[in-house]
């Protein structure tokens, strides 16, 4: 009997004394429900025979619909089978306006599709008809659950205009789900407001596979963003405050404003005793701290010229590049100099997206390091008290966002990370929720920012280091325009007419141009993951440029290169694609990281060296002494060249790579070399997408989002 209860979860007992179970007999969690005769009556009669009788067949009859309720609780627990009704399509040709497309389907209400993935009622919180977060406590429920594959998207160097990885990311998994009847998944990122209304627009997919409403997905979403602006801003107002006060009080001052009396009582908080243990100050009564301990208590001694941390805001405006803040009389003539980087930027933004728990977020925001005090040493938001309220900022932000494709198949949006200035990719919490989700057989598709030298380096590195989860497959997106113009062709610029060379056959173009294809495959190589290339298709592509690319691509160690028309036929346009993923799948994967920052820029880059300026030389000595040495890097480069120069096209080599300043993310866990003269806040082009953008008042309907 010992051993039979041992290995139950739940234990129904009919004993009047459940207590008589011992402990021992029980593994640690197991729940025990008594059915006693006393919960019944409220009393124990033993003295009539038929009461007695009546009383055992009702425990009897209660034990057993307990185990069968039991029994249905936990089945439905457990991974549901879906049930996914996908929407159909009738692609029009000429192909519409992506704005015209994702207003003429249908979406599913958002807790019908929940429903039909699995997901349970008190798992979803509901934002309007198409957007739900989904709760973290889903990773629990579904803890024993076996993974999907996990399929990452990246791409060769791109153009100014993009190349369709977020578009060929849906179409594969509207071919997978509604084509091929296999459970998928797609992780996008949130776009940036920067983007959407200065040049490149928005980022929810193009043509006939998109994530809808794609007006919804390229504005507001769920507020995240404006969450970690939030978050970020109030951090960046607390050192600043913080220099002022302790400037222009005495220690005692700062001291009984820090800890104030309250009703009689003057009591430190908890994230107070937390910085006194780390001073190794062992005292938690504020009357009983010796006037050496008080300075070391309320004296951060910031050193201005050493922060770090920046304020944000989620638009491309290049006149907040320099600034200088501090200029009013209140502010004591405390001035400097200051930037603001745009939201997306945000080392929170990082953090949301690698961060696997709520507890680990919250470990995160304290860790990060914004400035050195003047003895050398970082300060962190912990040291600033601030670490509570920026989880308090971001305790909604960190749930994923569940929206759909216009096939009806889930999506995920969170976290929306840059690639060329931060790490490029969706969050870690999404894809572990995706991939309990679509089941063992099931395929969880996500997208890196960029070039493969870029996000997919950074997935690799940064991303899978703190995740633990391995990627099946590598699908590498290519254009024929992109490859004709790293085989010489002219400049391409986003809103001016394409060149003739790109609209008409040039087979030498193309050749030429497929170097960069060829690196970039062999860049994913590096990380022993199989690649998959698809050839996303343009109505002036030739057959002749279209086998060519898929040949070359084959020839050069790609598992296979398949032409992509998801964007003019939706998922039925990828079903090839979908099935040279499945296959791939299969194949044996010997992943490993790259580690240094010699062998990203030797390796992924093909620099012949690098070059640090005294100022960054200067941030890897005093990080390397902090402690921080070990982190991985996260590289913040141009996306439009492997090297740091975005003029030079195919694949580069020779060059010296130079590091200008290097910066640390600690609480995200890399530290970023920036190459070049890379910003962190773009700007907005002559003539920016916002000029298209409209409301109409009647219908309030968006007009020119693409």
């Amino acid at each position: 009997m010992s051993w039979e209860l041992h290995h139950v979860d739940v234990v129904v007992a009919g004993s009047p004394k459940p207590e008589s179970v011992p402990v021992s007999w029980l593994k640690p969690g197991t729940t025990l429900i008594n059915c006693s005769s006393d919960l019944l009556s409220g009393r124990q009669s033993l003295n009539n025979t038929t009461e007695n009788a009546v009383c055992s067949l009702a425990v009897a009859m209660r034990m057993q619909n307990m185990v069968k309720n039991t029994e249905r609780w936990i089945h439905s627990q457990q991974l549901r089978k879906w049930d996914l009704h996908c929407l159909k399509l009738q692609p029009l040709s000429p192909v519409p306006s992506d704005i015209e497309i994702s207003r003429a389907q249908s979406p599913k209400a958002v807790d019908v599709l929940a429903k039909e993935i699995g997901l349970l009622t008190d798992e979803i919180e509901i934002y309007g008809q198409t957007k739900a977060k989904v709760r973290l406590s889903l990773l629990e429920r579904l803890k024993d659950q076996p993974d999907g594959k996990y399929v990452l998207v990246a791409g060769i160097t791109p153009t100014p205009l993009g190349e369709g990885k977020s578009t060929v990311t849906i179409g594969l998994v509207q071919a997978l789900t509604a084509h091929l009847k296999i459970n998928s998944f797609a992780c996008l990122r949130q776009p940036s407001q920067g983007p959407t209304f200065g040049v490149k627009g928005g980022a929810a997919g193009g043509g006939y596979a998109q994530v809808i409403p794609m007006e919804e997905f390229n504005l507001h979403l769920t507020g995240d963003i404006h969450a970690i602006t939030a978050a970020n801003n109030l951090l960046a107002a607390a050192i600043d405050a913080r220099i002022l006060h302790e400037n222009t009080q005495s220690d005692k001052a700062l001291y009984n404003r820090l800890v104030p009396v309250v009703k009689g009582v003057r009591g430190f908080s908890s994230i107070q005793l937390a910085r006194l243990r780390r001073l190794g100050i062992n005292k938690t009564d504020p009357e009983t701290l010796t006037e050496e301990e008080i300075s070391r208590f309320v004296r951060l001694d910031i050193d201005p010229s050493t922060i770090t941390w920046q304020r944000v805001v989620d638009t491309n405006d290049r006149f907040l590049r320099k600034i200088t803040i501090g200029q009013a009389n209140t502010e004591k003539g405390f001035v400097r100099q200051a930037q603001f980087d745009i939201a997306v930027a945000s080392e929170i933004m990082a953090i949301l997206a690698l961060t696997t728990s709520l507890e680990d977020m919250k470990e995160r925001l304290g860790k990060i390091v914004v400035a050195n005090d003047k003895k050398g040493e970082p300060v962190t938001a912990e040291d600033l008290g601030v670490t509570g309220a920026l989880a308090v900022l971001m305790k909604d932000a960190i749930k994923p966002t569940l929206m759909q494709t216009l096939e009806g198949t889930p999506v995920f949006v969170h976290a929306g990370p840059f690639a060329n200035i931060a790490h490029g990719n969706s969050s870690i919490l999404a894809d572990k929720i995706a991939l309990k989700l679509v089941g063992e057989k099931g395929f969880v598709v996500t997208e890196a920012g960029f070039g493969a030298d870029i996000g997919m380096e950074k997935f690799f590195n940064i991303k899978c280091r703190a995740s633990g989860l391995v990627p099946s497959v590598v699908v590498l997106v290519a254009t024929v325009r992109a490859l004709k113009m790293h085989g010489g062709g002219p400049s391409v610029s986003a809103g001016a007419p394409l060149k003739k060379e790109y609209t008409e056959e040039n087979l030498q173009l193309v050749a030429d141009g497929c170097c960069n294809l060829q690196k970039q495959i062999q860049i994913t190589q590096l990380f022993g993951v199989p690649v998959v290339v698809a050839l996303n298709v343009f109505k002036t592509d030739s057959p002749a440029e279209v086998d060519l690319v898929c040949k070359i691509a084959k020839q050069s160690g790609a598992f296979d290169a398949v032409p992509c028309n998801h964007w003019s036929d939706g998922g039925r346009g990828a079903v090839k694609l979908a099935q040279a993923v499945e296959k791939a799948a299969n194949q044996k994967s010997s992943f490993k990281y790259l580690y240094s920052l010699e062998t990203i820029a030797q390796k992924v880059y093909g620099a012949e060296d690098i070059e640090l300026s005294p100022a960054a030389q200067s941030q890897i000595d005093r990080y390397t002494r902090q402690g921080f040495g070990k982190l991985p890097i996260c590289m913040a480069k141009t996306h439009l060249s492997l090297s740091h120069q975005p003029e030079k096209k195919g694949v580069p080599t020779g060059f010296i790579l130079p590091i200008s300043d290097v910066r640390a993310s600690i609480g995200a866990g890399f530290i970023y070399p920036l190459v070049g003269t890379m910003s962190t806040m773009p700007g907005l082009p002559t003539r920016p997408c916002f000029y298209d953008i409209d409301l109409d008042p009647v219908t309030e309907e968006v007009k020119g989002l693409f």
